[in-house]
């Protein structure tokens, strides 16, 4: 019994050790962690249990079947974060420079069919060389099968990428189609075609950082979430997101104990909203002043910052915010601003993470670059968005909500629960010196009844009253007074019951 013991132990160690110390030094010495390092820090102390610790791959090409290591370059398992369930997959960069083959995708598969079954995040770690060459068209059909499993969970049960390393050709698109991205600085980069296929097709010279790294794919393309300092941070910041989010789309989001005064009151709220219309301010100062101790999990901060888009608790409960950010484009809606909002606002839908919408926009962004780019098409995405949510939403318009915009915006007419407004909103179709352009031509030409025009215009418009006139303001709070009054919202609205009607699914306008 105890030779077997022995050569059980030892075959673990030996498993343990992926491909050996030099290539676990190797990936040290670019500031890396090892696929199990990063499992250790981001899973509870010895929650790990790992599965198909000896699983080996099968390929007798190329003289593969000579070297054949356990594991077969990813480790997968589960565990707890903070004493809650997750499924998690880690690919190893020094066993085959972690290349997905054919039981490598099969380990993937395996542990994401149990978090279907039982209800659990998967968080999949990337550090790949891509499809293994060696299995030819086997390692292709394991990534379709990859894929298979993300669009089936997708809805189901929260995914999240973590790219730790090089992510390229159809290894990309497994996290693409999860709910979050996270990137390393330096590290890690995600493109279809590398720097050397770009050169050889289309001439371009470009680095992989410049084509793929995190300041590209959080800045520039909205491919990711979030980018970070080291391997380190980033596991901890996954820890933090995890602890937002429900465990599946049947259960509702954590609930953590808080202690913070509910019906705290913010003074300086007051004078948030400066006197001249066009003087921005940060709408950050407002959600950080809403929320449970000041608590914001910001989702892609660095893309498209006319629109804020992130978690907060209120009275230890999970709210998801979408707020306009007048430090930005004046918080005009955009393409980019709308695309980003709107997977945000389908994210909360999906797991019943009730909405927050901050509102102060002038408009959508005019110019030829938005028409031409289909700002339409994508403006009608957050539409949509809002508009099939049936999770409670809750609304506060602090400044301006002009034309089809205010509409967007989470406005009554798209079933908005509780729609709030502070004595500084104006709710128009346009702005004053604009609508009395329209409304007054023929005076254009006289200066001093234009400009009384104007002051007429904003003495009847430039206010909340009218919309409250009509219902589609509930009430005009006081701003110092809003975290008591939208926490209360969202506690009336625990019980939320609405369903759509039935269908195979919708036809967003992508």
């Amino acid at each position: 019994m105890k030779d077997i013991l022995s050569e059980l132990e030892d075959r673990r160690e030996a498993a343990r050790l992926g491909g050996g110390q030099k290539r676990i030094d190797a990936q040290h010495g670019r500031g890396k962690l090892t696929a199990r390092e990063r499992i250790e820090l981001l899973l509870d102390e010895d929650s790990f249990e790992e599965f198909d610790m000896f699983v080996a791959h099968r390929c007798t090409d190329f003289g593969m079947e000579k070297q054949r290591p356990a594991g077969d370059g990813v480790v997968t398992g589960w565990g707890t974060i903070n004493g809650r369930m997750v499924y998690v997959f880690s690919q190893d960069f020094t066993v085959f420079g972690g290349s997905l083959s054919e039981t490598h995708a099969q380990k993937i598969c395996k542990i994401m069919d149990m978090a279907i079954q039982n209800g659990a995040p998967v968080i999949g770690i990337n550090d790949s060389g891509g499809a293994r060459i060696q299995e030819g068209v086997a390692s292709l059909a394991g990534y379709a099968e990859v894929f298979q499993r993300n669009i089936m969970a997708s809805g189901v049960v929260p995914q999240i990428s973590v790219i730790m390393g090089p992510c390229a050709g159809g290894a990309v698109y497994s996290p693409a189609m999860t709910d979050f991205i996270f990137m390393v600085k330096d590290t890690s980069y995600m493109f279809v075609t590398g720097p050397d296929v770009v050169k050889t097709v289309t001439n371009e010279v470009v680095t992989a950082e410049e084509l793929g790294g995190a300041s590209t794919h959080t800045k520039k393309s909205s491919v990711a979430d979030g980018a970070f300092e080291n391997d380190v941070e980033a596991l901890a910041e996954v820890r933090r997101l995890v602890d937002f989010l429900p465990l599946n789309n049947r259960e509702k989001p954590p609930v953590r104990p808080f202690f913070d005064e509910t019906s705290r009151i913010e003074a300086s709220l007051d004078t948030l909203v400066p006197e001249n219309p066009n003087t921005p301010y940060d709408m950050k100062e407002l959600i950080t002043k809403l929320a449970d101790e000041g608590d914001f999990y910001e989702i892609q901060e660095d893309f498209a910052k006319n629109i804020i888009t992130g978690f907060v608790r209120l009275e230890g409960q999970t709210v998801g915010i979408v707020a306009n950010q007048p430090m930005v484009l004046a918080g005009c809606l955009d393409i980019d601003s709308s695309r980003k909002a709107a997977r945000f606002v389908r994210f909360c839908d999906c797991f019943e993470i009730p909405i927050l919408t901050l509102v102060d926009v002038p408009g959508f962004l005019p110019g030829t670059s938005q028409e031409y780019g289909g700002v339409i098409k994508h403006g009608a995405k957050l539409l949509f968005a809002y508009g099939e949510a049936t999770v409670p939403k809750v609304t506060v318009i602090t400044r301006k909500a002009y034309g089809g915009a205010y509409d967007v915006m989470a406005s009554k007419h798209l079933r908005g629960d509780f729609n709030y407004a502070w004595p500084t909103a104006e709710i128009a179709v346009m702005g004053a010196k604009g609508a009395t352009e329209i409304i007054h031509r023929a005076d254009l030409a006289d200066a001093e009844k234009i400009a009384q025009h104007t002051q007429d215009y904003e003495d009847r418009f430039a206010n909340p009253f009218v919309a409250a006139e009509k219902g589609f303001i509930d009430e005009v709070i006081q701003p110092k007074s809003t975290r008591k009054r939208v926490a209360r919202a969202f506690a009336s609205l625990r019980n939320k019951s609405l369903k759509n009607p039935w269908k195979k699914h919708d036809n967003i306008p992508l």
